[in-house]
């Protein structure tokens, strides 16, 4: 590789001096304007330590979370010297990963660890993953380059077989380059400069880097499709591996109901019927249990636990004659929050498990049936806790660079940028492909980067033909698509009426109540300053008349309200930023925003 890495300072420092340095590190978050009380029940040693992967769930895995030596290098440097440390998989730019520096777009970030790979690994696979790292990612174990990703949101992985001894030590060696909004690639509301809707950027590692043991023959991935009026489900295992004499034995489980084995093809889909179906929704998020065997010759080559929702996400037309979005053949008006996903401490990364679930659950305590994560990929586990509690998922695909004024065409791009904006659209899709709670795609937001919209919806279909398409939330709709979605701060507004498309209202709301003592920083605004919580209550309550009406004399079929919390220096959140204080109360939201 062109660039040289060494661990020690080369005739500046002596040897047992920085190995005693690191041998005594410890960890300190780096300063910064505001914390979650989440922020202090983080260390090296309890640092994401969950299983990343809940619907493919194995056995035996090893966490690589925790310190790992650190540096950053300009690109064209020679030689790099790993004189600090980082806490993964806190991004560069946050406090809780020690470091708190921003990137330049002419710098590379450099991590490094020693891992021991356990004895009983001998004679399998072993496989390095990588949640999320933003955005070109290489990787070299023992010195030998193992592969390289580029990407900011999917999780990619890597075979390190040949690479490592099970019982010995190995080095695993990553350089990540972000050039964040400098560059063309997907990377959503970060910028290097924040300012107003735009945010401290992520750059390097951010998600769970992990290991796992499997079989030369194994599953890769699978994928999961429910069909509520037949009554089956249908499964497609993708196997890695050789299939000659392979048997796939799948079992599903329910509460109070009888076990179902079946055994499906190896290669391609197989149904199996699901009799009397529990259905999922938000308020009964019913999960059936799956677990996926491979078997030949009587021996189980890999085993993986999962779960499925029994639901269906549809257009049709209501007693009124009005095109809704109906889930379970039914319609439910859908109400949530826009939810952006950023953090005072880990900014794209929640600073524990149970902070992001506190999230989720103020959605369900305010009513809140959905939320609009948006412009942003969360990890696995999110999408996890979103199935089992029952909120309704529409998906934003991270904009890219580039925007389209009102009444102007899609832009123009370069292939190069186009073909990386396909392929990250598709692995999110893929990777998040079983997950009940997604109920729609979100491609394009407010004309940011759009480009193609046609040809993207159509692509999003191929890909995945069984949820919803938003071809743009809000301003440059172009006719496609499942929904016509408008945004209107800070009062909300009603789309027009159409035969083909439900109608929705993506973004209103914004009313900013400034909390002292909460604040990223003291320069604070929303769309509309409110003075006090009361002010706010009442704003807030005669938005929802205005829904409610809307709902019933124009179609409206989903309200998104910006926003669940406060971010830097938005004041418009339901919540401060630092997730202490509620600004209006749940009870009372919750009694507001339950539509019928």
């Amino acid at each position: 590789m062109k660039t040289r890495i060494i661990s020690f300072l080369f005739l500046l420092i002596p040897l047992f001096c920085l190995d005693s340095c690191k041998e005594s590190y410890v960890y300190a978050p780096a300063p910064m304007p505001l914390q979650t009380r989440w922020a202090q029940d983080v260390t090296p040693g309890n640092a994401w330590p969950d299983y990343p992967r809940p619907q493919m769930e194995r056995a035996e895995w090893l966490n690589l979370n925790g310190l790992w030596d650190f540096e950053i290098s300009k690109k064209d440097d020679e030689e790099t010297l790993f004189t600090r440390r980082i806490l993964v998989p806190y991004p560069v730019e946050s406090g809780l990963s020690g470091i708190g520096q921003m990137v330049g777009a002419d710098s590379i970030v450099w991590y490094k660890r020693t891992v021991r790979i356990p004895s009983s690994w001998k004679n399998k696979d072993i496989l390095l993953h990588f949640e999320a790292s933003d955005w070109y990612t290489r990787v070299w174990v023992n010195g030998k380059p193992v592969g390289e990703h580029k990407g900011g949101y999917d999780p990619f992985s890597f075979n390190i077989t040949h690479e490592v001894i099970p019982g010995k030590k190995c080095e695993i060696l990553v350089s990540v380059w972000d050039p964040s909004n400098d560059g063309p690639q997907p990377r959503g509301k970060q910028v290097k400069e924040p300012k107003g809707i735009f945010y401290t950027p992520t750059s390097g590692i951010w998600q769970t880097v992990w290991m796992e043991p499997v079989d030369q023959t194994h599953l890769e991935d699978f994928r999961v499709i429910t069909d509520i009026d037949r009554a089956l489900v249908r499964i497609n295992p993708i196997i890695a591996g050789d299939t000659e004499g392979l048997e796939v034995e799948a079992t599903i489980s329910g509460a109070g109901r009888d076990t179902i084995h079946e055994m499906i093809s190896a290669s391609g889909w197989s149904e199996i019927p699901v009799p009397d179906p529990h259905l999922w929704n938000p308020d009964d998020p019913f999960l059936y249990g799956l677990n996926l065997k491979l078997i030949r010759n009587g021996e189980i080559l890999d085993e993986v636990h999962s779960y499925f929702g029994m639901r269906k996400i549809s257009l049709g037309k209501d007693d009124k004659g009005f095109t809704r979005l109906m889930l379970n053949n039914e319609f439910v008006f859908q109400n949530g929050p826009l939810d952006q996903g950023f953090w005072p401490d880990g900014i794209y990364t929640p600073p524990t498990d149970e902070a992001m679930v506190y999230d989720l659950q103020a959605v369900k305590d305010m009513g809140f049936n959905m939320l609009r994560k948006h412009v942003k990929v969360e990890n696995r586990r999110f999408y996890n806790w979103c199935d089992k509690m029952g909120i309704l998922v529409w998906q934003d695909m991270p904009s890219t660079s580039g925007y389209v004024p009102p009444g102007k065409p899609d832009l123009d791009r370069p292939s190069e940028e186009t073909q990386q904006f396909e392929q990250e659209l598709v692995q999110m899709i893929k990777t998040k492909f079983n997950h009940p709670s997604i109920i729609m795609w979100v491609p394009f937001n407010e004309g940011w980067g759009q480009y193609n919209t046609a040809g993207i919806v159509d692509l999003v279909r191929s890909v995945d033909s069984t949820r919803l398409v938003n071809n743009t939330s809000g301003w440059q709709d172009r006719g496609v698509g499942d929904v016509i979605d408008l945004h209107h701060y800070p009062d909300p507004i009603c789309p027009e009426l159409e035969e083909n498309r439900a109608n929705v209202l993506g973004e209103f709301g914004g009313l900013g109540l400034y909390v002292e003592g909460h604040t990223w920083q003291e320069e604070n605004w929303g769309y509309k300053k409110m003075g006090t919580k009361e002010d706010l209550l009442e704003q807030y309550r005669d938005f929802y008349d205005r829904i409610r009406e809307m709902k019933d004399a124009c179609g409206l079929s989903a309200s998104i309200y910006t926003q669940i919390t406060d971010v830097e220096t938005e004041t418009n959140g339901l919540m401060t930023y630092d997730r202490k204080v509620d600004k209006i109360g749940r009870s009372g939201l919750r009694k507001i925003n339950r539509i019928r």
